[in-house]
């Protein structure tokens, strides 16, 4: 039986403008598995979801997510874009954003039923947002926008989770209502990962820690990603950095 919760990335490299942004990247996640992507900027973190979501290919390796390829798995993966990459002056409600998720389910020029609209309120209510599900999404504060792509994502009834910088622009009592959300989908079953730059966030959030700077630097729970050698190679920083401390492994650099 396939793997509904399942990723792996397996020897996968990858270019982009002709130039190698990935290499030998081996990788994998399951069901329920709540796992964070860090580095630093440019080091291949977003490209890494674009190709667990099939819309880079590898030139080698290879991916699967839910036992198949990522083109053929997209009814079971939800994608959450930076909050920017979403046109929010366009005049849509937010129930109307959150059913866009749905439109492969639904057909092109084709109208939304029932189980379409059952799972719309579900979403919304998920994160949240039900008394909201009129409003003009222009209208939303920053917090709520990240709600609303969050249940336009699980508008899709996903087994697989992709979030890229959830917690990005939104203020403390979001970033903790983000957090209780994502560990109530892992702890139901959803595979997440996420791409944050909250090293801190990431470090008592997620069960699994992967550094990320061109290739997989380090892979493990937060509590065993203390070697600050690690956290030196994947961000570039020096041993007298506060980056060491903000993720607890800069007592171990003098020891």
């Amino acid at each position: 039986m396939n793997d509904l919760g399942s990723i792996n990335l397996t020897d996968v490299a990858v270019n982009l403008g002709g130039l190698r942004v990935l290499c030998d990247v081996n990788l994998s996640a399951h069901e329920g598995d709540l796992l964070a992507l860090l580095g630093p900027n440019g080091a291949g973190k977003t490209t890494m979801l674009r190709t667990m979501l099939g819309l880079v290919k590898p030139v080698t390796g290879t991916v699967d997510v839910a036992g198949t390829s990522p083109r053929k798995a997209w009814r079971h993966i939800g994608y959450v874009p930076q909050r920017h990459e979403f046109a929010w002056d366009f005049p849509i409600s937010v129930a109307g954003v959150v059913m866009t998720g749905r439109t492969r389910h639904i057909g092109w020029l084709r109208h939304p039923g029932k189980a379409d609209h059952i799972a719309v309120r579900d979403a919304l209510r998920t994160v949240g947002m039900s008394e909201l599900a009129n409003r003009t999404v222009g209208e939303l504060s920053g917090g709520q926008r990240q709600r609303v792509l969050i249940a336009r994502a699980l508008a899709t009834r996903p087994s697989v989770l992709l979030l890229d910088e959830p917690f990005t622009g939104v203020d403390m009592p979001t970033q903790e209502m983000l957090t209780e959300l994502l560990c109530r989908l892992s702890a139901h079953g959803t595979t997440l990962v996420m791409t944050t730059h909250d090293l801190g966030q990431a470090m008592v959030t997620a069960d699994r820690v992967c550094l990320v700077n061109r290739t997989v630097i380090a892979d493990s729970t937060p509590e065993k990603l203390r070697d600050p050698a690690v956290w030196m190679k994947a961000f570039g920083v020096s041993a007298n950095s506060p980056l060491l401390a903000m993720v607890g492994a800069g007592e171990s650099v003098h020891a």
